[in-house]
């Protein structure tokens, strides 16, 4: 029976490599309203993020997720992507873990209607389910409208 091993590997730079390999996650996985079309503006993106700690999640040599907690307005942000095809495996709530364990509190916009579709076609299954299973609140009042996406602010506290 073929293993295959899962490595995590902390970083607060991303060489180019990585970053290639990120956008393309990101491209698979977000909504595609969401997609980056050039690396010089995904390499913007990654700038704006304030004191970034970045996780790996690798498996074969290959980044098949990424998170990120990061400075913004004052407060901790996170973000995560994983491969579709490890959802459901316990990685992503590895990952929250992970980045929950050094703080007091993070915050994030989830999409949380399944009216987007991914580059591919595929509808974009909002992961508002999964947070909230971690531990996440819904502030609904505090939501991320722009004419290409609607999102709602979440919330994680220590206790």
């Amino acid at each position: 029976m073929n293993t295959i091993s899962t490595e995590y590997l902390m970083t607060s730079e991303l060489d180019r490599n990585e970053k290639i390999a990120i956008m393309g996650l990101w491209n698979e996985e977000y909504p595609a309203v969401m997609a980056y079309s050039s690396l010089s503006t995904f390499e913007n993106y990654l700038e704006s993020l304030g004191q970034p700690q970045h996780i790996l999640v690798k498996q074969n040599q290959q980044i098949v997720g990424w998170c990120s907690k990061f400075d913004r307005d004052t407060k901790r942000w996170f973000l995560i992507i994983l491969s579709s095809l490890l959802h459901k495996k316990r990685i992503g709530s590895n990952l929250l873990d992970r980045l929950k364990s050094e703080e007091t509190e993070l915050n994030g916009w989830v999409i949380d209607h399944h009216m987007e579709k991914k580059n591919n076609n595929c509808p974009y299954n909002s992961p508002l389910g999964f947070y909230m299973k971690n531990g996440f609140e819904v502030e609904p009042n505090q939501r991320l409208e722009t004419s290409n996406l609607s999102a709602v602010k979440i919330k994680w506290s220590r206790r």
